[in-house]
């Protein structure tokens, strides 16, 4: 972005269904020196009209000069094709038993899927850059679990090709993959990797995109704005479990370890990363000290 985008200028680029753009000048200023991490998962990977959304909303993020990194998931996309190779994959508490075959076709499709974001990026007139174990790896692993085969826990982050990517306004597109000391690749859980990135940057927000709206109490409402604190009250009391208990366990990791905030939002909700970022009153849950 130019110093001061005019607010003239970015009504051409503004999508008709964001918040109201009069109001987007005061939010650049606001977060314009700060790291936004945002991750793309869950199964908002595969209705195309979602992903086309979340890439208008990227590209718009980018046009604003906004500085983001973008990390993304692939289970349902790795799902798709496991099934069409009869390959038979079991979960343990969340992760995905990853053996020799099987880290082959998550790399594969992981990478498919990150040229697929950076070429649609392009196409809007944001240029992205893949990140990935293949070109530009910036996660070292250790292995998790034996059991787990091929599943990796960031070790360390290598953050200069990020930060020279935003230097030159590029978008950092990073799949959740590693190498270990033998440049054996090993798969990351999309959370856990973006996590550890937010983390390295000490962003300002940590968004992660997913098919839920948010967090609910024992109401069954959801919570807008919630203490790490108060998060592991839930957990303990039953009222968060499930599939959300490694999430909000990467979310209170975050906020305990330098990232300002984590958002949980519902990627399916068209703009759901502008009424976040652009609205008082956001999307989903906010997770803040």
């Amino acid at each position: 972005m130019s110093e001061e985008n005019s607010l003239e200028e970015i009504k051409k680029f503004w999508p008709k269904d964001a918040p109201d753009v009069t109001n987007v000048p005061k939010y650049v200023k606001k977060y314009k020196k700060d790291l936004i991490v945002i991750k793309y998962g869950g199964n908002v990977l595969i209705d195309r009209n979602i992903f086309n959304n979340f890439i208008q909303d990227i590209s718009t993020l980018n046009k604003l000069g906004l500085s983001i990194i973008v990390v993304h998931g692939g289970g349902p996309r790795i799902e798709r094709k496991l099934k069409k190779e009869k390959i038979q994959t079991k979960f343990i508490n969340g992760l995905r038993v990853t053996d020799k075959n099987v880290i082959n076709i998550v790399e594969d499709v992981l990478i498919d899927f990150n040229k697929d974001i950076v070429n649609s990026l392009k196409k809007k007139g944001s240029q992205a850059i893949s990140i990935n174990t293949k070109i530009n790896n910036i996660i070292s692993v250790t292995p998790d679990k034996p059991e787990l085969g091929f599943v990796g826990v960031p070790d360390k982050i290598n953050t200069d090709i990020i930060k020279d990517a935003i230097n030159k306004n590029q978008i950092p597109i990073v799949a959740p993959l590693g190498l270990d000391n033998d440049n054996q690749t090993y798969n990351i859980n999309g959370d856990t990797a973006a996590s550890a990135i937010a983390k390295k940057l000490r962003s300002r927000r940590l968004l992660l995109m997913t098919n839920v709206e948010g967090v609910y109490d024992d109401r069954k409402s959801l919570i807008s704005e919630i203490k790490p604190y108060d998060m592991e009250n839930l957990v303990n009391l039953k009222i968060v479990q499930g599939g959300m208990l490694p999430k909000i366990k990467n979310c209170i990791d975050a906020v305990e370890n330098g990232v300002r905030g984590v958002v949980i939002l519902d990627g399916r909700k068209p703009r759901a990363i502008l009424k976040e970022i652009f609205s008082d009153q956001g999307a989903g849950t906010l997770i803040r000290k």
